[in-house]
């Protein structure tokens, strides 16, 4: 309840430094802090948690505990928080659904 007045020659604004994916199945293995595991982390935790990965290839760099599904940016464990690198992630994630997709025989 209390204003304060600073000087300052630049402000970063950070907003939504919590995770909030309890909205998302929990198939997607997510840290103790709610942020999604991706790529090494999914092979690390999923061997402790599930026992195996179901395809016989690593999980891809932003591949998810689910095989096919990417996660990018702030939600992301081990993300650097910034909106630059959301960005270049979300990029690399269409590269992965393309092999993703490539890979997976169709019905």
């Amino acid at each position: 309840g209390t204003q304060e007045t600073h000087d300052a020659s630049a402000v970063f604004v950070f907003i939504g430094a919590d995770a909030q994916t309890s909205w998302l199945p929990p198939a997607l293995i997510r840290d103790e802090d709610g942020y999604v595991c991706t790529g090494r982390d999914v092979m690390d935790l999923v061997v402790k948690e599930q026992g195996t990965w179901p395809l016989a290839r690593d999980p891809y760099l932003l591949e998810t505990s689910v095989p096919g599904i990417f996660a990018v940016g702030d939600v992301r464990h081990g993300s650097v928080k910034r909106v630059a690198s959301a960005v270049g992630e979300g990029s690399m994630a269409i590269a992965f659904v393309h092999q993703y997709l490539a890979a997976t025989p169709r019905a």
